[in-house]
């Protein structure tokens, strides 16, 4: 049986939009569109380079314009090459340096544009920002990356830090298979059980007639892609930069990573400000979550008026300072941040002045396979270890079907907790808030009866009742024994009195994580997956708590 699949095709450019068919220097030509505010006088142009249709409800950018035009802004929405109206192959990562330089260079040559530019987007779409900072227009003076990463290209399966090895990521790669085959985006759920686990994939490209060569360089190993030319962003000129960081984003660890990293560099780490707010990489809130019954992105237009709010308030306020020039540079936190449960916070660094590091170590270890609370987060080692299972024909369940939208979802992952083949770590009940404030690692000494072996941890917060939720989470690939490290990325966030701290650590996380082979073989090509047992030693957990 044919698997089935939905093609999803532009929707009707809007009638306050303008569309024009932009000429690359290779004779290519964009779809793009405009939308103006209102008087003669020149202004500032937001540039936003998307592959998910300019004109989709998914986007927005119709009611995103709106707030733009309103305060002085021209936007300037384009479908990248390849996608939906542009002309030009299909294919991700390739081109958008020279891509994003000559639409700025087009924009800067139209009669509404004061030659001022700056670049705004989410996901793809941020990562399209820092293609053009490497293609270094001086007409760009400013961008707002969101809920992304310099390293989404090639590393959409594995991005973040380089020096660890994650699991392969399965949404990564449905990615590719579903919005990089052709101009149009496929909408379809592939056939998991299938044995190699690449045929589940092989599937849909023969039913649709077509194949995603993102997908191909992806899968089962990377390919080297060069997305950046001759310089990578973090070695290009500083341009000011606000970083839209959402703590429940699912590559949030990522865009921390870039932070982090720019902030190693004195001339970025002058210009660039972070925005950190409660949210997973769709815009979901955590105080809204879950949206019990809500449809992927089914908004009504109270909800996407309360979104704008915090989707486009920040950047504008930054556009104001340096593009316009109409807003003082001090009325720009340097930091602001969403405690959860709290509110808005700022700081003038990240992790705020204050905030500590404290480690607790993962003891009574042979309780850690039974029901919650299993064994103990504590502030001294004891020695202990246990051992717990990979069977892939019991995996683990990922806890929501799309971590997108973690917060859509926002599950009690309790049932979880309670498997004997994973381990739980809870700590003790909590007199006093404790806030969380910055990055979380997890340092384990771990062994493994197969060649290689998966690591997965989430951080929780264990409520009175017993409902459990995760906080932050994180992964790695280990071979042989020693110490492996995993970035459980960076929060803000309270627990609450009576809550207890947890963590929760496993061997699979599936369909979210392509199960391990368990075996030298990829999982991807591996006709058999082979069950294995891991050894936990000893294991510390890193927290970055405000005192």
């Amino acid at each position: 049986m044919s698997l089935e699949f939905t093609r999803i095709t532009p929707a009707p450019v809007p009638s306050t939009a303008r569309q024009s068919m932009v000429r690359m220097r290779d004779g290519v030509r964009l779809a793009t569109d405009v939308y103006l505010p209102e008087g003669d006088e020149p202004v500032p142009a937001v540039l936003v380079r998307l592959p998910y249709d300019k004109n989709s409800d998914y986007v927005f950018m119709g009611k995103t314009a709106e707030r733009f035009t309103a305060r002085g802004y021209a936007l300037v929405v384009q479908d990248v090459r390849g996608k939906f109206r542009s002309e030009g192959a299909t294919s991700a990562w390739s081109g958008e340096v020279n891509d994003g330089y000559d639409s700025i260079e087009w924009i800067v040559n139209q009669e509404w544009s004061d030659r001022v530019v700056g670049m705004f987007g989410d996901s793809y779409y941020g990562f399209a920002q820092w293609t053009a900072v490497a293609g270094q227009h001086p007409a760009l003076r400013a961008i707002v990356p969101r809920v992304t990463s310099t390293g989404w290209a090639p590393h959409v399966m594995n991005p973040g830090d380089p020096s660890i090895r994650r699991v392969p990521w399965m949404e990564g790669a449905l990615y590719l298979a579903t919005h990089w085959v052709d101009r149009d985006t496929y909408d379809y759920q592939p056939d998991y059980s299938a044995r190699p686990l690449r045929d589940a994939f092989e599937q849909a490209f023969e039913a649709i007639g077509a194949r995603s060569s993102a997908f191909d360089l992806t899968v089962p190993r990377p390919v080297p892609v060069d997305a950046y030319g001759t310089v990578h962003p973090y070695d290009a000129r500083p341009v000011p930069v606000l970083h839209c960081v959402g703590w429940f984003d699912n590559i949030g660890s990522a865009q921390m990573y870039d932070y982090t990293q720019l902030a190693k560099h004195p001339g970025w780490a002058a210009v660039q400000y972070l925005s950190a707010d409660s949210t997973d990489h769709e815009n979901n809130f955590l105080q809204d979550a879950p949206r019990a019954g809500a449809e992927d992105h089914a908004r009504n237009d109270e909800d996407v008026d309360h979104l704008l709010d915090n989707y486009t308030g920040p950047a504008l306020d930054f556009y104001d300072v340096f593009l316009k020039g109409s807003k003082p540079l001090d009325s720009l936190p340097r930091v602001s941040w969403h405690l959860g449960h709290v509110g808005w916070q700022t700081s003038d660094v990240w992790p705020p002045e204050g905030a500590r590091t404290v480690s607790l170590f993962l003891t009574d270890a042979q309780a850690a396979t039974g029901a919650a609370p299993g064994g103990t987060l504590s502030e001294q080692p004891d020695g202990s270890s246990v051992d717990w299972r990979y069977d892939p024909e019991a995996l683990i369940p990922s806890a929501v079907p799309n971590s997108w939208e973690q917060l859509r979802y926002h599950p009690d992952e309790r049932a979880t907790a309670d498997r004997e083949d994973v381990l739980l770590f809870t700590g003790a009940v909590l007199a006093e808030p404790l806030d969380l404030a910055g990055p979380v690692e997890l340092k384990l000494d771990v062994e493994s009866t197969a060649p290689t072996f998966d690591v997965l941890a989430k951080l929780l917060d264990v409520a009175p009742d017993g409902a459990t939720h995760m906080i932050v989470r994180g992964n790695a690939q280990g071979t042989g024994r020693g110490e492996l490290r995993l970035d459980l990325g960076h929060t803000g966030y309270r627990v609450r009195p009576g809550h207890r701290l947890a963590l929760l650590i496993a061997s699979s996380d599936f369909p979210l994580y392509v199960p391990n082979s368990g075996t030298d073989e990829s999982p991807w090509l591996a006709p058999a997956l082979k069950p294995s047992t891991q050894t936990l030693h000893t294991g510390s957990l890193s927290i970055t708590v405000l005192v």
